[in-house]
């Protein structure tokens, strides 16, 4: 019963900031990102996603070790391998894109927006893998 609490415990704590980031990113596509703002908002926002679901899946794969279900704490430790890589690319990237916007260069705000856009698909990736796994999971 214990690894069964575990088990939907560490999946919602995982699901749920990946699901509400998929939903609160796209709206912020009609911003302009012209200004340094609205990129620091953009580059916040995904910093502290890529954070949290670090720290759940981590965590919920801890937890899945430990109560013996060692696939699935892989799994959850894949997924936080994977977002923690995924951080260290895009977050840069956008600090970068986000110093040429105060610095005036114009051609930077489409790079961040097309760089938006990836988070926002990569996000939406690994919703769809863990969901899958979700999946699978309860059909065992």
């Amino acid at each position: 019963m214990l690894s069964k609490a575990v088990v939907l415990l560490s999946l919602v704590a995982l699901i749920f900031p990946m699901v509400f980031f998929t939903f609160a990113s796209p709206p912020l596509l009609i911003l302009k990102h012209d200004t340094p703002q609205d990129a620091r908002f953009v580059r916040g926002l995904f910093n502290y996603y890529y954070s949290v679901v670090v720290v759940a899946a981590s965590l919920g794969g801890l937890g899945q070790l430990a109560v013996g279900r060692v696939a699935v704490g892989l799994a959850m430790g894949g997924v936080a391998a994977f977002v923690f890589a995924v951080r260290r690319w895009v977050v840069p990237r956008m600090d970068a894109l986000r110093e040429r916007i105060a610095g005036g260069d114009a051609s930077a705000i489409p790079s961040f927006r097309r760089l938006h856009m990836a988070g926002i698909l990569l996000n939406l990736v690994q919703v769809g893998v863990v969901a899958w796994g979700m999946a699978k999971l309860a059909a065992l």
